[in-house]
Formats: C-alpha cells, structure tokens, sequence
C-alpha cells in the first residue's frame, strides 16, 4: 500500500468514526464513541507491523459522569504482597497440618482458582482419608479454595471474622492482572515462573464457566490507554503498561512481569493510529481484558459453596495455638493481608490502593488508564484508582481510612479528559 492510499483510508476512517460517533454533529450528550471491529481480524504475524485497521461498525462509548458528587463510597485495600510471592507451603501445629494459601498481591482475583487447585491438592493428601476440612477467610483466594475442596470431594467449613463486602479483596479493582504486585524478580525461586504460569492457566480456564451467567459474573471489557507521552524503551512488547510512559516516575521494586509466559490467551493490545479514536492523546492502545464484576461474583462463589453443603462459621483467631480447637485435622490457611497479624509473617509488605466508586452507569462498559488514573466501569459501580507513584505507590503503607480529597482529585483527571475530548470534537474536520 503507497503511502497516498493510506493517507486516503486514515482520513476514511476517521470521517466514518466522526459520523457514527454524532461528533460532526456536535456534543450533543457528549456522543462519544470507541470503535469495535463487526468481524475479527487474524493478528499479524510475529515482527510485522499490524495491517492498517479497517472497521465495519462502530459501538457507543459512552461517557463517564466524572462529577465528585457522584462518589457512593470509598475503599481502601492493603494488598498481601511478599517479596517471594505466595505462600504455598505446609506447616504442623500439633496434631493439625496448615496448607498455607496467601500473599498474592495484586493477584489475588486472578489467580485465585489455579492458587485453590494446588492448596486443595496438598489438603487433600494430607487429610489421609479424611473428608472433613476447615478454611480460614471467605476472600477470593478462600472462596474458591473452598470450592476446589468441594469438588476433590471435601466436606468443607470456613472459619472467617467477616465476608463479603467486607473482606478487602472486595475492594479490588476487579481486572484480570495475574501478574500484579505479585513477587519481585529478584526473590523468586527459579521455578516460580513455571508455577504462576500454571496458577494463571489454570485460573482463566475457570473463568470461562462463568461467561455469560445471571449477574454477569464476569465479563469482557475493552481497555484504553491514554498517553500524551510515548512508551519507555523496554517497555513490555506485548502489553499495555500505561503506567510505564516517559511522563510516569520509573518504579523502585523490581516487581516481576510474567504475562508474555501466556499471552496466547488474550487479545493482543492495538497501537491505534493518530486520529483514529474519539481520544485527544497522541499515544493510544486498546485492548481488551476480562472485568470481575466482584459483588456479584464473589455472591456466586458464596451462594454456591453453601449449595453443595458448605458450612461458614463468623470466628476470629489471634494466634495459631487457637487453630488446634478446632476439629478438623487438616486446615487450609487463605487469610490474605490477616496473615500477617495471625502468624506474625513480617514477610507480608502491605501494598495500599484507594479506589473511588461512581454510581454505575447502564451502558458504560470499557475502561482507561489516563495521567495515573485508571477507570474502570463495571456492572456493580464505576471503580477509579488513582495513583501518582506508579506501582510503588501504597508501599508499605497501612493506613486504611479513605482520602476524599485524593479521590477527588482523580475523579477531576477524569473530568479534565472528557473535557479535552469535548474541545477535540468542536474544531472543524
């Protein structure tokens, strides 16, 4: 193709994606609108440059009513991060064996199910026989574990000072991101690489169960990043990091990437032309990526745990001593960021996030990264993580009470992108 045809089928698109998005027509009621491709596209061949995007037709999207007076609630989460990754391994407490099963980080939603299936494994063997099994939380990494137990044929009971909305991993921000915060490379054992492959292969085969459920359980959600700075040299090839940019702080920790071990199970991310998107930043890649809608999911989890017999008990534990009242011989360990108290593991670094929830929006099903906010529209609330610090923000930081004015201030960087959108699309075409 000459370098004459292109330019003729860029300003095609363009015009065609201007049309249908009503920008020729004006705001309106802020007809904004993002692209999606009516028929897939085979993905080019490894270092060759993606064929020019060509689309069909195009989907609304819709708008954010970025306005603070549209905040319902503030969360605050301390990740359970080690420096090692999770903890995996058994322990005996006098008579009782531990399978301990916590610290995933940034991971837990996502790798919770290939986390369960290794925890369960070690549990059943252990019980020698036994179907009688206890688990500590009913957070992500529990609740599943519990399941797993479950169907391994365990007669489970869960043991936990709170549930959901309650627990923190309810405050996720409820994105597949398997490798989030998840070990640094230069803690892990040579085998640690071979063995979050296997928990996240194991984990998205899961996933697939739940497509299409009552609630939406889970879902899949087009991604934006937005940029007015270019990618760092070295930048992962084949994600989209857009907290790594020119414009964002480098990172202190060296936290460990593992997604190109599987990134035959996703999308590959689309470096979009200039002019080709509704966005006004130089620098924008969509990609696409699975949402947990986490009320309803974690309900699913619940729900169905206690159809299959399941039994959960509201106790609270202070020291390891207290686990040999309990009568089951065998005890699966999923307490997340409460392991650190529980079993004094000062290996547990907590990582802090913030996330400001907006009313949620009928419609509005894609998500952003923008100047360190990342938005992200579910089903059960409009969730907005704001950072100025890239990964490293929230490290070691334990203060769980709710920054208003922070939120705020992210819930305007928001704002201040659709309003360089609404002056984009005022300029003559």
């Amino acid at each position: 193709m000459d370098s004459s045809t292109a330019s003729l089928l860029r300003s095609m698109n363009r015009r065609k994606f201007l049309h249908g998005s009503g920008a020729l027509a004006g705001m309106g009621a802020l007809g904004l609108t993002g692209c999606a491709p009516a028929r897939r596209v085979a993905a080019p061949a490894v270092g060759t440059a993606p064929p020019l995007p060509f689309y069909d037709e195009y989907t609304p999207l819709v708008p954010i009513r970025a306005h603070a007076d549209r905040i319902f609630r503030i969360t605050v989460c301390l990740r359970p991060f080690r420096a090692a990754g999770p903890r995996r391994d058994i322990e005996k407490i006098g008579s009782k064996t531990i399978v301990h099963n916590y610290g995933h980080g940034g991971s837990g939603w996502s790798l919770s199910w290939g986390a369960a299936a290794g925890a369960t494994k070690s549990a059943m063997a252990a019980a020698e026989g036994s179907n009688e099994i206890a688990l500590l939380g009913a957070g992500a990494i529990g609740l599943t574990s519990a399941t797993m137990l479950q169907r391994a044929g365990a007669k489970v009971t869960i043991y936990a000072k709170e549930r959901a909305p309650y627990t923190r991993s309810s405050r996720a921000t409820g994105s597949w991101t398997p490798d989030s915060r998840v070990a640094l490379a230069s803690a892990v054992t040579p085998t640690f690489a071979a063995e979050w492959e296997e928990m996240a292969r194991a984990s998205f085969f899961m996933y697939q169960s739940y497509y299409g459920m009552a609630g939406t359980p889970i879902e899949w959600t087009d991604r934006w990043g937005l940029s007015d700075a270019p990618r760092q040299p070295g930048a992962r090839a084949a994600g989209v990091d857009p907290n790594v940019r020119t414009d964002r702080p480098a990172p202190v920790h060296d936290f460990i990437r593992l997604n190109d071990r599987i990134a035959d199970l996703t999308p590959r991310p689309i470096v979009m032309p200039a002019g080709s998107t509704p966005f006004p930043t130089p620098y924008v890649t969509r990609s696409s990526s699975m949402t947990f809608n986490v009320a309803d999911y974690s309900r699913q989890l619940l729900t169905d745990f206690l159809i299959y017999g399941g039994k959960i008990e509201t106790r609270e534990f202070h020291s390891p001593q207290e686990l040999t009242e309990l009568p089951q011989k065998v005890i699966v360990n999923c307490p997340g960021y409460g392991g650190r108290a529980l079993w004094g593991d000062e290996s547990i670094i907590p990582v802090r996030g913030q996330i400001a929830w907006l009313i949620p929006q009928e419609d509005a099903h894609y998500g952003l990264t923008y100047k360190g906010l990342s938005m992200l529209s579910r089903r059960d609330g409009i969730v907005m993580q704001y950072s100025k610090g890239g990964e490293d923000e929230g490290w070691n930081d334990t203060n769980e009470t709710p920054d208003r004015t922070f939120a705020e201030e992210g819930v305007n960087v928001l704002a201040e992108l659709y309003s360089r959108m609404a002056a984009m699309k005022k300029k003559p075409a």
